[in-house]
């Protein structure tokens, strides 16, 4: 992720709307005069293109992408960083579509989310005449029904604190505290993307019970750690974690020390719960071969690896249960289809949602 600029730098106004969609892009892309290549510092509103522009990988949708903003980065700023920020790109991604979809308010749409938009089309309109479903069929599957899930521990478990771990551009805390004041959220991320965060709802005048804090979920303790974030809750609060979108980026024996590591620490609270999102290897799914080009897709967009996590439902609630927690459900989206109204799929469903507690 690429850090906040100077405190002494003024944010731009927005740039007036011209009426070429192609001027319009390069006018939000084009680095201001202060740009330093050694530090990248950029405008909080180029940054986010130009980060998302840098990432993209080079093919023929992408090369017209950058045809068109008349973009060149330097080759110094190609380099991978340490802190796993390639995940961003997808956050913007998936801020349109919730957008798009009515999930979302304006002010968490990226122009990076706009581009991404524009790049996946013919993606998602192959995937559809093919698995007769798109990313996006699956990105709102697996929203609503975390809502839902959320919702229901709030409604009937008692749960008064929420984080969202990895929160990105999710407009989830938004929701949620308009629907229930009376909770607690916290969204947690990298401390570029929390600070982005933190600036968008200070603009939307979210209120003192819905906090940004910055958190590395591979830290096994200091201050970034998640054992360290929720040190500064209410441990007599029922409290939920959420992941969204975070969890198939890592390896299995890696993602597995983290929720580990979550068990124990939402022993501390009254009851603790956790719901996440997974991405099955389903090798006998009728769409497999689809599926493994859509894992490709996204490993090719985030530069790195996107695995898939255990191969039936039963090996999904026995991990859970190794790493720590007492309760472990695994929902399958189609489930809810009526009673959520979700978008479907002509064939089986291909994520999975999972709600596990402890002292629950």
């Amino acid at each position: 992720m690429i850090p906040p600029p100077p405190a002494d730098i003024p944010s731009p106004a927005m740039p007036v709307r011209t009426a070429s969609p192609a001027a319009e892009i390069r006018s939000r892309c084009t680095p201001p005069s202060w740009y330093t290549t050694g530090t990248m510092v950029f405008l909080p509103f180029t940054a986010e293109v130009n980060d998302f522009i840098l990432q993209l990988p080079d093919q023929p949708i992408t090369r017209i992408i950058k045809r068109m903003t008349s973009h060149s980065l330097p080759d110094s700023q190609t380099k991978d960083t340490a802190d796993t920020s390639r995940i961003s790109i997808s956050a913007h991604y998936t801020g349109q579509v919730w957008y798009r979809h009515g999930l979302s308010q304006r002010e968490f749409v990226t122009p990076a989310g706009r581009i991404a938009g524009l790049a996946l089309a013919p993606v998602n309109a192959f995937l559809r005449s093919v698995a007769g479903a798109d990313i996006d069929t699956f990105l709102l599957q697996r929203h609503r029904v975390i809502d839902h899930l959320v919702s229901d521990l709030i409604e009937n478990h008692g749960v008064t604190q929420v984080v969202e771990i990895a929160a990105g551009l999710s407009p989830r805390g938004y929701r949620l505290r308009r629907k229930y004041p009376h909770i607690r959220y916290v969204e947690a991320d990298l401390p570029a993307m929390a600070a982005r965060k933190a600036r968008l709802l200070s603009e939307l005048d979210c209120g003192p019970e819905h906090q940004v804090m910055p958190c590395n979920i591979l830290l096994n303790d200091g201050p970034l750690s998640v054992h360290s974030l929720l040190n500064t809750l209410n441990p007599a609060a029922r409290t939920v974690i959420v992941t969204e979108g975070l969890v198939n980026y890592f390896e299995l024996p890696l993602i597995r020390e983290v929720w580990s590591r979550m068990a124990v620490s939402l022993k501390k609270f009254d009851a603790g719960f956790y719901v996440t999102d997974l991405y099955p290897d389903f090798a006998d799914h009728p769409s497999y071969r689809y599926v493994k080009l859509a894992q490709k897709l996204v490993g090719l967009f985030t530069r790195g690896q996107w695995p898939l996590h255990y191969s039936s439902d039963d090996a999904i609630r026995a991990g859970f249960h190794e790493d720590g927690f007492d309760k472990v459900e695994v929902h399958d989206p189609a489930a809810f289809y009526d009673s959520l109204n979700l978008p479907r799929a002509r064939t089986q469903t291909l994520v999975r949602l999972i709600r596990c507690s402890v002292n629950a």
